[in-house]
C-alpha cells in the first residue's frame, strides 16, 4: 500500500546552517576581554585570583601603645624601636617626636660610658628638633626639648662653652613653655631641673615644689624633685622622692640606680646594693644585657673592701658589654685595690689607651675571646683617676730590666696637662714620678 511521504524533506547530507552574526561578535568580545586580561595581569594593574591577602598596616597609634607599654614596663630599647616605628608611620606628628626625644633623654642613664651618653643625647635632640619644626609653640613639646637640652649639656664631651650655651638654651625652652601654659608641671620641674645645673638651687626648689602640687602623680616631677634634694644634700628626701617616682612607673631601672647611689653616700651599703640588685633582676626579666647595676655592685663592695665579690661582678659587666673601656677601667680599680697589680695593668690599659683583640686579655680570661676596645677620651675626673691609676700601676711594677715607666710618664703627663691644677692629681703625678727616677737611677745586676 502506497503512503504519502509527509513533513520536511529528508536530507541524506550535512545541512549548512547560516552563521549567527551576535554569537560571532559575542565570542570576539570573549577573546578581545581575554588579551586584555591577560596584559593588565603582566604589567601588574590587575593581581590574579587567590594571591594571600597583604599584612594590615599598623597604625601610629598602635606603635604609641606599644612604646608607652615598653616604657613602663621599663624596656627603654624597646619603646625606643616603636616610637620610631610611629614617626616613620606619621612623621607629621610632633608629639610622637617628642615622646620618642624623651625616652631617648632617659635611656641615655642607662648606657655607661660618656661616649655612647652623648650620641643617645644627639639622637634625643634630633628628635626634639623634629617635633619644635611641626609645633614650634607647643609647650608639652617646648617642655621636653628644655629636659633635653639640660640632659645634653652635661655632657662631658661638650666644651664649657657648649655646656652653658645648651643650659641656656634649655632655660629658655622652659620658661616660655611655662609661659605658655602655667599648668605644666613638667615644664616647671624641668626648669627647676635647669636651675640645679645652673647652681640656682634655692629657686630650683621652689619650682619644683609648685610643679609637685600641679601634677602629685607624674613621675618625671618626683624624679627632679629628687634630683634637687639630691643637689641640696638632702639625700634620704631625695631617695623618698625617687622612691616616690618608682611607684608611679616600677620598672624604670634608672631610678632604682639612683635610689641605691643616694643611699651609698649615706654609707647604708645594704640598701644601696638592695636596690642595685633590683635593677638587675628587672633587667634579667625583661633580658636586657644592662651592665650600669653590676658596676654599682661593683662599686659598693669595692668600698666595703670586698675585692673578690666586687671584681666578680665587674666581670659580669664585662660579660654583657665586652667593648665597653669604662667597664675595664673600673675593673683594673677593683684589681688595683686588691693589690693584683699584673692584672688591673691590662684592663686599664684597655681602658686609657685602647686594645686590639690579640692584646685584650681581659676579655680573653673573662669571655675566652679577645675583643678590640677603644679608649676613653680624657674627659671628666673619673676617666682622669683611671689614668692616674694606670700610671700608678705601671710605675709600680716597673723595674730596671723590664721598665713600663716612659708609657707611665706619658700617660701621666695627659692628665696634668688637662687638670694643671688639680692638687689631688698632681700630688699622685708627682709620687709617681718619684718613683720612676728611682728606677731610672737603679742600675740592673
Amino acid at each position: 500500500m502506497d503512503r504519502d511521504i509527509t513533513g520536511k524533506r529528508p536530507h541524506f547530507r550535512p545541512q549548512n546552517h547560516r552563521s549567527n552574526p551576535y554569537r560571532i561578535l559575542l565570542w570576539l568580545s570573549l577573546i578581545a576581554g581575554g588579551v586584555w586580561l591577560f596584559f593588565q595581569v603582566q604589567n601588574g594593574q590587575v593581581q590574579p585570583l587567590f594571591l594571600p591577602t597583604p599584612t594590615p598596616t599598623r597604625t601610629a597609634h598602635s606603635y604609641t601603645l606599644e612604646g608607652e607599654t615598653l616604657f613602663d614596663a621599663g624596656d627603654l630599647t624597646g619603646a625606643i624601636t616603636a616610637y620610631q616605628e610611629a614617626t616613620r608611620v606619621d612623621p607629621q606628628d610632633a608629639q610622637l617626636w617628642s615622646n620618642l626625644a624623651r625616652v631617648q633623654t632617659y635611656s641615655s642613664s642607662l648606657l655607661s660610658n660618656d661616649t655612647d651618653r652623648f650620641e643617645r643625647l644627639k639622637d634625643a635632640l634630633n628628635s626634639i628638633d623634629q617635633a619644635i619644626a611641626l609645633k614650634p609653640d607647643d609647650p608639652a613639646v617646648l617642655a621636653t626639648r628644655a629636659l633635653v637640652l639640660d640632659w645634653y649639656a652635661s655632657s662631658y664631651l661638650l666644651s664649657e662653652d657648649e655646656r652653658q650655651s645648651s643650659l641656656n638654651e634649655a632655660e629658655k625652652e622652659a620658661a616660655r613653655a611655662f609661659n605658655l601654659d602655667p599648668e605644666n608641671a613638667k615644664a616647671l620641674a624641668f626648669y627647676a631641673e635647669i636651675l640645679v645645673d645652673q647652681q640656682k638651687w634655692s629657686q630650683a626648689q621652689q619650682y619644683v615644689e609648685q610643679a609637685v602640687l600641679l601634677d602629685p602623680g607624674s613621675m618625671d616631677v618626683h624624679r627632679v624633685y629628687g634630683y634637687v634634694l639630691e643637689s641640696l644634700g638632702q639625700y634620704r628626701q631625695a631617695i623618698e622622692e625617687y622612691q616616690k617616682a618608682a611607684d608611679i612607673t616600677p620598672n624604670l631601672t634608672f631610678l632604682y640606680i639612683f635610689i641605691g647611689r643616694n643611699f651609698r653616700t649615706l654609707d647604708v651599703h645594704t640598701r644601696a646594693l638592695e636596690f642595685f640588685e633590683k635593677a638587675a633582676n628587672i633587667n634579667d626579666q625583661l633580658g636586657i644585657s644592662d651592665p650600669v647595676p653590676y658596676i654599682e655592685i661593683a662599686k659598693t663592695y669595692s668600698r666595703d673592701g670586698e675585692f673578690f665579690i666586687a671584681a666578680i661582678n665587674a666581670q659580669k659587666a664585662l660579660q654583657y658589654d665586652p667593648s665597653n673601656a669604662n667597664t675595664y677601667g673600673q675593673l683594673g680599680i677593683i684589681y688595683t685595690k686588691a693589690r693584683n697589680y699584673e692584672g688591673a695593668r691590662p684592663a686599664l690599659k684597655c681602658a686609657v689607651i685602647g686594645c686590639s683583640a690579640d692584646e685584650n686579655e681581659t676579655a680573653k680570661e673573662i669571655i675566652d675571646q679577645g675583643v678590640a676596645v677603644q679608649r676613653l677620651p680624657l674627659t671628666s675626673g673619673t676617666v682622669a683617676f683611671y689614668y692616674l691609676q694606670y700610671g700608678s700601676v705601671l710605675a709600680a711594677l716597673s723595674r730596671p730590666n723590664q721598665n713600663y715607666c716612659p708609657d707611665a710618664l706619658e700617660v701621666l703627663e695627659e692628665v696634668r696637662a688637662a687638670y694643671p691644677d688639680d692638687a689631688v692629681f698632681n700630688d699622685i703625678i708627682n709620687e709617681n714620678e718619684a718613683i720612676c727616677k728611682l728606677v731610672g737611677n737603679t742600675q740592673s745586676p
